[in-house]
Formats: C-alpha cells, structure tokens, sequence
C-alpha cells in the first residue's frame, strides 16, 4: 500500500494513558520515527502497584528518538483534556494522530458491579474517547494525515461477551461506537477513525483481572499492538477508515509471518482476547 507518512518523523501523536503498557508501547514505537508524543494520562506519582509515570515513560521515549511531553490528564475531566490539548498544540503546532488507548476495567456481573465503578468504566471510555476526538478535532483537520486509533473491539451483539460483565462490555463498546459513527462522519473530510484489539491477551497490568502471571504466559507482548497501530496510523488516512481491526491481522497483510517473537513465553498456548470470536 501507498504510503503519504512514510514516517511519523516531526509529526505529533497524542496518546491517552501512556504512562505504561500498551500506550507506551505505541509512543515508543512512533518515536523510534522521531515523532513528538503527547502522554496524557492521570500516572504523575510511582504507584507500588502499577509501574511507571507520564514522567518516566517521557524519559523512554525520548531515549527512543522521539520528543515528549508529559501532560498531567484525567480524560473525563473537559477542562483537563482541553489544557493538554493546547499544551500539545503550542509545545508541537498541531495533532496528526490520537490515540484513544485510556480504558477503565471492571469485570464483574450486575449484581457485583458499584455504580461507582460503572461510571468509571463509562466515564473514561466512553465518554473519555468522544471528547479527546471531540477536542483534538479542530487540529487533526489541519494535520496532512490526520489518525483517531481507539483500543476497542469489534462491535459483536452476541450475548456471551455482555453476560459476565454487562458494564464493561457497555463501556468498551461504547468506544467501538464512536468509531463506527465518527468514521462515517469525517470520512469526507480525510479524517480517518479506526478500531485495533489484540486477538490474544496482552501482558499488562489490566491482566491482573484475569489471572496476572498465569495468564500473561499465554499471551503476547504491547509490541504487537504498538507494531499495528504503527502500520495503522501510516496509512493514506482516506483510504483506511472505518475498521475495526484484529493487531495480527493488520500484521499479516503488512507482511509480518513471524509471530513467536511477541510471545511471553514461546511454545505456550496462547489465550484469546475478550471480544475475539473464533475463526
């Protein structure tokens, strides 16, 4: 495929939580092309449990080649995300890509599930991904290339991946909905706006609520996801919109045939993603 980016060099990627894991993945990833990445994300102190500030992965990134800006960020705060849009904006001069990665988990039924941490889920996915696109809109309509990447699944109505934790579910959906919607919406005007999940688990702290260091022995490493949405967000953007993609798909047709390098640990079985069907 065509590429207008052959690379993100000089060009600015505002990416939501990524202090750690699959965020930094991707801002390490563009930075290895000289980009300027934007950490927004809440993570300014060391937390025993979850390793890694805005401040560290900033110091990563740029060993990496890229440039960083450190932005202290709640995502459902309106006023917080404007401020670190104007930060990027006259730090930078613009937004080329956004990288809606910021997501709150919480996987329990009805019944077991506080409202509290219902609108957590909701207040950070859902709403958190509308108004990020919503507030980087303005720019990426100016960008050469403009990108919105959300981590979120394909839409599925099937009944087993809303049972076991009806909330979640609602909330992670709602971000594969902006993208079906938003897609169409700025379609014409070059912007292009695309889901990518993971077909396997991911090692990253979120799997602490699957089973932590059992479970990560039969997943991969954020390289792979860091590795497509790179190949993501370098396509022409009007050509590439409106997809909801699997990260070994988007591999695949980019010519990758090795996979076992994203392994934890090689040889292992690997266990699918929530939201992944089979085949």
């Amino acid at each position: 495929m065509l590429r207008v980016m052959p690379t993100l060099k000089g060009k600015t990627v505002f990416i939501t939580g990524a202090s750690r894991g699959i965020g930094k993945a991707i801002g390490l990833r563009v930075a290895r092309d000289g980009a300027n990445v934007v950490i927004a994300a809440k993570s300014k102190v060391p937390n025993p449990k979850l390793p890694g500030t805005i401040y560290s992965a900033a110091e990563e990134i740029e060993k990496a080649g890229g440039k960083a800006l450190a932005v202290p960020c709640d995502i459902r705060s309106e006023e917080e995300v404007q401020g670190a849009v104007k930060l990027a904006v006259e730090r930078f001069g613009g937004i080329d890509v956004l990288v809606n990665n910021a997501s709150a988990i919480f996987l329990a039924d009805t019944a077991g599930t506080p409202m509290k941490r219902f609108d957590l889920m909701h207040g950070v996915n859902a709403r958190g991904t509308f108004l990020c696109t919503q507030t980087c809109l303005p720019h990426l309509l100016k960008a050469e290339n403009p990108h919105v990447l959300v981590l979120s699944p394909p839409l599925s109505l099937r009944p087993r991946w809303f049972a076991p934790h009806v909330a979640y579910t609602m909330a992670k959906y709602g971000m594969s909905m902006c993208v079906l919607g938003m897609a169409e919406e700025l379609r014409e005007r070059g912007v292009a706006v695309n889901a990518l999940w993971p077909r396997t688990v991911i090692a990253t702290a979120a799997l602490n609520l699957l089973g932590g260091d059992e479970t990560a022995k039969h997943g991969r490493t954020a390289d792979i996801v860091a590795d497509a949405a790179y190949a993501i967000v370098t396509r022409p953007s009007r050509q590439s919109t409106g997809n909801f993609f699997i990260d070994e798909d988007v591999l695949r047709a980019e010519g990758v045939q090795d996979f076992d390098r994203y392994a934890v640990k090689q040889g292992e079985p690997l266990m699918r993603d929530l939201f992944v069907d089979e085949g």
